[in-house]
């Protein structure tokens, strides 16, 4: 069992519209997952929720805007320092808004325990794939 994770030792996901650096698969733990959600100036993720998982956001580096609801409601800025929550079933989106990248620290908590669909990152990221109609392998290069 491990208790240590290193943020330097990542396995690399580069999505069409945002990168996530892996840095504990749900596998290696009971009700959590945790990775680095990385956004170049312009680019956000798809509006979408999770219905099983609340998220917890810490920003490293960079701006963005928190987009809340499936009206696209603007919560307003986040920047270094701001801690974000998502309830579970919460459509969101996080677009950076800067000249720099947005960098943050994503912790995945489910509540249910871990999802027995999708057990792994790798076949949560399949599904996130087919959903969207990207190429796994090249999200995962």
């Amino acid at each position: 069992m491990r208790y240590i994770f290193s943020t330097a030792d990542t396995t690399r996901y580069r999505f069409p519209t945002h990168t996530n650096d892996l840095v504990m698969d749900r596998a290696e733990a009971t009700t959590s997952e945790s990775f680095i959600s990385i956004m170049e100036p312009g680019e956000a993720p798809p509006l979408h929720k999770h219905d099983d998982t609340e998220q917890v956001f810490y920003v490293l580096s960079g701006r963005g805007r928190l987009i809340i609801g499936a009206d696209s409601e603007d919560m307003g800025p986040i920047g270094p320092g701001d801690l974000v929550r998502i309830p579970p079933g919460t459509w969101h989106r996080v677009p950076c808004v800067g000249d720099e990248p947005l960098r943050y620290l994503v912790v995945d908590c489910f509540p249910g325990g871990r999802p027995t669909v999708e057990p792994t990152w790798e076949s949560h990221v399949r599904v996130v794939c087919d959903q969207n109609g990207w190429s796994f392998d090249e999200v995962k290069r």
